[in-house]
């Protein structure tokens, strides 16, 4: 495991603590972020400055995700609204939305767009996720009653194409069947009570979770990665979870069919975080999905190799599961990846300072 990092290249634009970020797909070194600021920064990281700020309003901006196939539209959060802008269509003396949507009642704290990119996802401080239609510009469902606090992270399932799967700071991570407005599985972490003694005692909260995309999934699986409150993150096999009988089930429990995949759990004892996981997301660069990177409030980025780490001949070897250990200045609120052999990773921390990292 390396920890020798040289200094992170830094994007300035915003006038507050920066709160999200997301990459460009189609347009390599193309990263946006959001800030307390209520704007939105756009970076070309070929070029030294900040390419153009979007006013979004006066509340923070707390999610951003691009229109799946059209990176031109983009969709932001903001207190309990959504709001989209074509960045053709903007100027300096315009930031006028293409659509508003209000149907979340309390703050929302993640934005989704579904693969088809017909279909939005929020999830927001109430528990509600509300599933929006792009084509007919109308809320499609209420997902209610699976959280019983903040529901804090929502991400469609790629390979389930009426499915989502959320997480909240319940300490529950929820499969849905949108189609329908039903949960399907409840995982509820809250009950896990093995583990680790050296673990922090903070509850597992889910704060964070992100599911491989399609291309990803030969190599990874259809798995889903889960950030928590008590400094774990786990990688669960969704199929798996769904075969299980029941509605709910403790946090790190394995099943004793030979088909059902374990659940990973990278703690402290494997070098993980000693403090809550705020953000985890699969790397674009090099072997795409070869990585999960994880960044947690202990003010370090975690690199853990995929591949090791799933792969059950390696259950005595736990020493080489984390590739780099990056230490920080402050604490982690959001990261993201790029497909770029450098400046490939982008850390929004607790500052107005985007840091930008190369890793190889």
């Amino acid at each position: 495991m390396a920890t020798a990092m040289e200094e992170p290249r830094k994007l300035r634009g915003h006038k507050s603590t920066a709160t999200c970020c997301i990459a460009s797909r189609d347009r390599p070194g193309i990263v946006l972020t959001s800030g307390e600021d209520g704007c939105i920064c756009w970076f070309d990281l070929r070029c030294k400055d900040v390419q153009f700020i979007i006013d979004v309003g006066t509340e923070p901006v707390s999610s951003l995700c691009f229109k799946t196939g059209n990176e031109n539209i983009l969709y932001a959060s903001c207190g309990n609204e959504i709001k989209s802008f074509d960045v053709h269509t903007l100027s300096a003396t315009s930031w006028k939305p293409l659509e508003s949507y209000n149907y979340n009642k309390d703050e929302v704290n993640q934005v989704v767009c579904n693969g088809r990119s017909s279909f939005l996802a929020s999830a927001d401080d109430s528990g509600d996720v509300k599933i929006i239609d792009l084509g007919q510009k109308c809320l499609y469902k209420t997902l209610r009653a699976g959280h019983t606090s903040i529901c804090s992270s929502v991400q469609f399932i790629p390979w389930r194409p009426w499915e989502v799967i959320t997480g909240g700071l319940d300490s529950k991570l929820v499969l849905w069947d949108f189609s329908k407005g039903r949960s399907q599985k409840i995982i509820d972490f809250g009950s896990d009570t093995n583990n680790n003694s050296g673990q922090c005692l903070n509850p597992a909260f889910v704060h964070s979770i992100a599911i491989p995309e399609m291309d990803m999934v030969d190599k990874l699986d259809k798995i889903c990665a889960v950030a928590r409150g008590d400094g774990i993150v786990n990688l669960i096999n969704i199929e798996s979870e769904l075969s299980r009988k029941g509605t709910s089930s403790k946090g790190s429990s394995s099943s004793s069919s030979n088909n059902v995949v374990k659940r990973v759990c990278l703690d402290y004892s494997v070098g993980g975080h000693n403090s809550a996981v705020s953000c985890v997301a699969f790397s674009l660069f090099q072997e795409k999905g070869r990585f999960l990177i994880s960044g947690g409030n202990d003010k370090t980025v975690k690199i853990w190799d995929c591949f090791k780490c799933l792969d059950p001949n390696n259950n005595n070897n736990n020493s080489d599961l984390l590739h780099l250990n990056i230490n920080l200045s402050k604490k982690v609120n959001w990261l993201c990846t790029n497909q770029s052999d450098s400046e490939n990773l982008v850390v929004c921390d607790t500052t107005r300072v985007v840091k930008v990292y190369s890793i190889s």
